[in-house]
């Protein structure tokens, strides 16, 4: 992970896998070959993306949701950087929110939609919660296993989203909004960057990153 000590460290989930020697930290600057989960990819992580995080390993960047901005993203890029899809949160700060995945939930989610599952449960199971994050997902990493793709990750995210929102609009109708506004908020993985920050297809974007 790139860490930029954002967060407060007794918080940081990033910070704790390091002390326990379950990820490297990585000084700006240094090149990775691995998958990336990053806020300025394009490309939605997907069991096609096995083999390079089983070659190159996967990294992300430890950062504040609040300072996405103060990020050098330049300097930490990848050939082979990629999105988290629909997922979410059971950290203590932002559970039961999507996207708002801390560091290990991220790396999780990509372990598991790469299919190493061991190496998920792994390091899941180094926080109190960390059980939970797979359970409350599970029926989304189920469908997105059956995914080939990137664009197949995409399409299937677009039914889940549609899903939801049809389940709010009946529940609205019949008993005041069962599930929240939370759960269709707008993706801020997804940031509407200002034009200086955007790419020239435009920014859709995750990243691994504790809430202050």
């Amino acid at each position: 992970m790139w860490d930029f000590d954002h967060c407060d460290p007794r918080r940081c989930s990033g910070k704790k896998l390091a002390r326990l020697g379950l990820i490297q930290e990585l000084k700006i600057g240094t090149r990775f070959r691995g998958v990336v989960i990053t806020p300025k990819a394009t490309q939605v992580i997907s069991p096609a993306d096995r083999e390079i995080v089983e070659v190159g390993g996967l990294a992300v960047v430890e950062c504040s949701w609040a300072r996405l901005d103060d990020i050098p993203f330049g300097k930490i890029a990848s050939p082979n950087e990629r999105l988290l899809p629909y997922l979410i949160a059971t950290n203590p700060t932002n559970y039961g929110k999507p996207w708002r995945l801390n560091c290990v939930e991220a790396l999780a989610a990509a372990f598991y939609i790469t299919g190493f599952d061991p190496y998920a449960d792994k390091l899941l199971s180094k926080f109190g919660w960390g059980g939970s994050f797979y359970s409350v997902n599970k029926h989304l990493f189920e469908q997105y296993k059956t995914c080939s793709t990137s664009e197949e990750i995409s399409l299937k995210q677009e039914t889940i989203l549609k899903d939801l929102d049809q389940a709010w609009e009946e529940s609205r109708k019949d008993s005041g909004n069962e599930y929240g506004d939370d759960f269709l908020q707008a993706n801020p993985n997804h940031v509407d960057w200002d034009a200086s920050h955007r790419t020239d297809d435009g920014v859709t974007t995750t990243v691994g990153a504790e809430r202050e």
